[in-house]
Formats: C-alpha cells, structure tokens, sequence
C-alpha cells in the first residue's frame, strides 16, 4: 500500500514538473514526447533482455502490432500530447479535473459497446461528478486559449478512455505482460507525437534545466514509477488500486498551490472532492462486479491521466 502511494505521489509531481518545463519554453508536444521517448529507451533493455519476451516479439502475429501501433497513437500521441498542451494554457487543477473524468466517460462508452447497463451506486457517482463539475466551472469565464485549453483537455479526457478501452481488450485477448504492451505502444506512440511537435512546434532549446526535468519524468516518474506500481497490483485489489489512484487529484491540487502558487478557492474545492467521490463510486461499483480482478491496463491509471 505505501508502494503504491509512493507511485502516486511520483506521478502527482509530474504535473509539477511538466509546468515547470513549459515555463522554461519546452514546446508542449516536443516535451511530451521526448519524456515518453526517453522513458521508452529506458525500459527497452528490460524488454529485450528477457528471453521470455524477446520469443513474445518474435511470435506476434501483424494484426496484434496494428492493435499496439493504434494503442500507442491514443494512450500517448493523442492522450498526453493533449495533457501536455492543455498544461501550458490552464491551470493544473482544472486539467487535472477534466481528466479525472476518464472513469466516467469508460463507463459510458463500455455501457454503449456491451449494453451493460449501470448500477444503482454509479449513477450516484456520474451524479455527484456532474455537480462537483458544473460547481467547479460555472460560472464560466473562460475565453480564447483558456476554452483551447480545455477543449484540448476533453480531447485527452476522451482518448485516455478510449485507450483504457482499448488496452484492456489487449491484454484480456493476447496474454500479453503489461510490460510488453506498455513498452512497445509507449515507443510506437511517442515517436509520432516527437515528429509531430518536432514540425508543428519547432525544436526545443535545451539546456540543463529542461534536461533535468525530461530525465527525471522519463526515469523515475514513467520507467521506475511503471514498474513498482505493476509490483503493487500483485498484492492491490482492484478496488484499492482505485483508491490509490484516486489519491492524485488532491495530491495534484496540494503539490501545485505549494510549488505553483495555483491556488483553488472553496467553490472549486468543494467541485473537486465531488468529481472525487463521483469517479471513486462509479469505479468502486465496477471493481465490485469484477471480484477481486487486477487492473488489466498498461500499469498506469488511466484516471490520472499519467
């Protein structure tokens, strides 16, 4: 348990750093990606120095890389790209807000594709997170790249369920190790993100600082932070592995008053901790139906938006 807030935590100081970056004019998507190419480089070795999983690469069929190649392009070209974009025009706690909806928008998505229909507690839950946001954000003042911003965030709100979707239909059908799936869609997707920032945003201008920061967030908050927190859910059920999720959106809020000087007033406060209770409710009643199944994802919860 301590394990596995230790990685939150890791991951909350994440959204510290990234503002740091795109104030010391780190271009969002180059940023982004040379953080996820970085991180890619450094579980590599990891990869391929098991024969277990160099005989995995060699056996698998065209369609499953397709899968791997889209999986990619969602989870960190399209997802993080947009997280990182929205970060450089909104302040974190609202981003991190927009994000942590990601639940919701899962369990409606899985609802429309399986006709499943929700339970009595997640209804409460997309309840009490509709008000906590319609508290949080009404009245709405937001104008120009302040309304860019958040449309960028929905984007990522959006295509962090998608992947949640997508990756866990993955690893359910291909018995792949999270390991395998999460380095390879992680170097599939943040190559093209790289390019992509690299041609629309220009190169960035790095020095010590902005190297400081990349390093950092590619080696301890995505490479070491991935592989404890795959530890954890050896021993988490999947209702405490939600719990400790949940545990970011206040660490994110804390961390960036502190460091950031992002304060939040009581109003937007009190529509945080509802969005919190809301997406803990839908994700507890889901975690409820499964038994005590591990989270099938890449290692990463996808409500954190890390």
């Amino acid at each position: 348990m301590l394990e596995a807030l230790l990685v939150t935590f890791l991951w909350s100081t994440s959204w510290v750093l990234i503002k740091l970056g795109l104030r010391a004019d780190l271009p969002s998507l180059t940023f982004a990606g040379l953080r996820y190419c970085l991180a890619f480089v450094c579980l590599l070795p990891w990869l391929l120095g098991s024969p277990e999983h160099r005989a995995t690469l060699r056996r698998l069929p065209r369609a499953l890389w397709g899968q791997l190649l889209l999986y990619g392009i969602i989870s960190y070209a399209v997802a993080q790209g947009a997280q990182f974009f929205s970060l450089g025009l909104l302040p974190s706690a609202t981003v991190s807000l927009v994000l942590n909806l990601s639940p919701l928008a899962v369990a409606g998505l899985a609802a429309g594709l399986t006709r499943e229909r929700p339970a009595g507690w997640q209804w409460v839950g997309v309840g009490l997170s509709a008000a906590g946001t319609l508290l949080y954000f009404l009245p709405l003042n937001l104008a120009g790249a302040g309304l860019v911003g958040l449309l960028a965030a929905g984007v990522g709100m959006l295509a962090n369920a998608g992947a949640s979707i997508l990756g866990r239909a993955i690893n359910a059908r291909s018995g792949l190790s999270p390991l395998v799936v999460t380095t390879l869609s992680m170097g599939l997707g943040s190559w093209p993100m790289l390019a992509a920032g690299w041609l629309w945003q220009g190169p960035a201008t790095l020095g010590p600082l902005q190297w400081a920061i990349i390093a950092w967030l590619a080696v301890v908050n995505t490479a070491l932070a991935f592989t404890l927190w795959n530890r954890t859910l050896q021993t988490l059920s999947a209702v405490e592995s939600s719990l400790m999720a949940n545990t970011m959106l206040p660490q994110i809020v804390l961390l960036t008053w502190l460091c950031l000087g992002e304060a939040v007033g009581v109003k937007g406060i009190i529509g945080l901790v509802l969005v919190t209770l809301g997406v803990a409710l839908v994700q507890w009643s889901s975690s409820g139906a499964q038994g005590a199944a591990r989270d099938e994802g890449p290692g990463v919860p996808q409500a954190s938006g890390e």
